[in-house]
Formats: C-alpha cells, structure tokens, sequence
C-alpha cells in the first residue's frame, strides 16, 4: 500500500473511531470522510461498507489495548502498570461499546484480537497478583465485567470526568489486596 494510502486509511479509523464510537450506528460515513479529511469515496475505497469500516475501527481499538498491555506486562511496577491498564480500558470502553454492532456477530479479525487482548490482560493481572496488588481471587472475567458495567455507565450516562477518575480508583482499591 503507497504511504499516502496508508496514511489516509489510518485518518479514516482515527476518524470512525470517534464519529461511530460518539454517536454508534448513527454517525455517518460522511463525517468519517469529513473528520479524516478525505472524500466520501476514499473512504468507501478503504472500507466498502459502513460494517466493515466499524469492524476496522473496533479491530483498531482493540489492537491499541493489546499493544499497551503488552507494554505494561514487562512494566517494572506491576502495581502501576495494572492500574494504568485497568483506567484506559474504563476510560475507552464507552468507545468500544458503541462500536460494538447490535448483533453478536463479529467478524473474525473482532474476535481475534479481542481474545488477544484478554490473554494479555490476564497477563498483566497475574503479574499483579503475584506482585500483591491485587487479591490472588480475581479473575478475569470478573475484572472484564467491571470494566464493562462501568463503561456502560460511561456511555449512557457521561459523567463528569472527576466522578468518574473516582469511580475508577474504587475499583482499583476493590480488586486491590487488603493491607490489614
């Protein structure tokens, strides 16, 4: 793919990822192309469908948690890293779930880097763990639906973000190993 190419498709996903992950299936291809600086048909060149311009964008999303949760797996203080990795994916989940299509069906490349991501981050978890940051008890799939229903509340609610930063440092202390 030429450079330019290259450049205005990553334009297009910054772009989708906002327009779609504010406004889910009612934004619009057209303020993609607008936002990203590009005519509509650049973007239908990229992207043939609305679907598989959302699918790109949450494919994105995704892969941007896996990198930073790659990174902070070799973070030296795993304490830090797990509550750095825990913020962003509050703080971003709102954009995911909007993104996320009515049905269940992903497509493929969706649902493979969504279970890369989650191995990471039980990674980062377990690191935690055997750091004792956070109680040995914790699974994933615990920590996932919190990070989930406080997302949820993001994106229906839009809190203020000093509510929010609280929020998410209750969470943190909640998962956290009790100092008696």
């Amino acid at each position: 793919m030429r450079q330019d190419a290259r450049e205005n498709r990553d334009r297009i996903l910054a772009a989708a990822e906002a327009v779609f992950g504010d406004l889910g299936a009612a934004g619009s291809t057209e303020e993609v192309a607008r936002l990203a600086g590009v005519g509509i048909a650049t973007v239908f060149r990229h992207f043939p469908t609305k679907d598989a311009l959302v699918s790109a964008a949450l494919v994105r999303h995704f892969e941007h948690l896996l990198t930073r949760a790659d990174a902070l797996a070799a973070h030296p203080d795993q304490t830090t890293a797990w509550s750095i990795l825990l913020r962003e994916m509050i703080e971003t989940g709102a954009t995911k779930l909007t993104l996320l299509p009515d049905d269940a069906n992903l497509r493929d490349p969706v649902l493979a880097v969504s279970g890369r991501l989650k191995t990471a981050v039980s990674a980062v978890l377990r690191r935690a763990q055997e750091a004792g940051a956070v109680r040995a008890r914790v699974t994933v799939e615990e920590v996932y639906l919190l990070i989930r229903a406080l997302s949820q509340a993001t994106a229906t609610m839009r809190p203020d973000p000093p509510v929010l930063d609280n929020a998410i440092k209750v969470i943190i202390a909640g998962l956290a190993t009790a100092k008696d």
